[in-house]
């Protein structure tokens, strides 16, 4: 497996029902997705923001004592990152173009906080 990061396009398209990436283009080249073998989501790392750590009581001091200010002041409006801080994840079988023969798979990526999609590895 290839890892990579790079910034890709994609055109979206439906299959079943679902919207799916069906054409990319990565480094000037098109790719036609031909089988969506795998979706997942991941979502941001939530347990590190400021004051979770003092709620399952493995925090610091402060960290409680924070904790404790903030139960007792209305909650905060939920920041945009918190809310988009995920991204899903596509594992696909791609062609060049039209071609039918020499498929490769691809992972890519669609982060929702930057609203952008990336090509993270390929597997030979």
């Amino acid at each position: 497996m290839r890892r990579y990061d790079d910034p890709i396009e994609v055109r979206r398209g439906l299959l079943s029902g679902q919207e799916i990436p069906a054409q990319f283009i990565w480094r000037g080249r098109l790719w036609v997705v031909r089988e969506v073998i795998s979706h997942w989501i991941e979502t941001g790392v939530w347990w590190e923001q400021p004051g979770v750590a003092a709620l399952f009581g493995t925090g610091t001091g402060a960290d409680v004592a924070s904790a404790a200010t903030a139960a007792e002041a209305p909650p905060p409006p939920p920041q945009a990152a918190d809310l988009l801080g995920e991204r899903d994840f596509w594992r696909v079988e791609a062609t060049r173009g039209r071609a039918v023969r020499g498929a490769g798979v691809f992972d890519l990526s669609f982060d929702w906080a930057g609203g952008q999609w990336r090509l993270v590895s390929s597997i030979d």
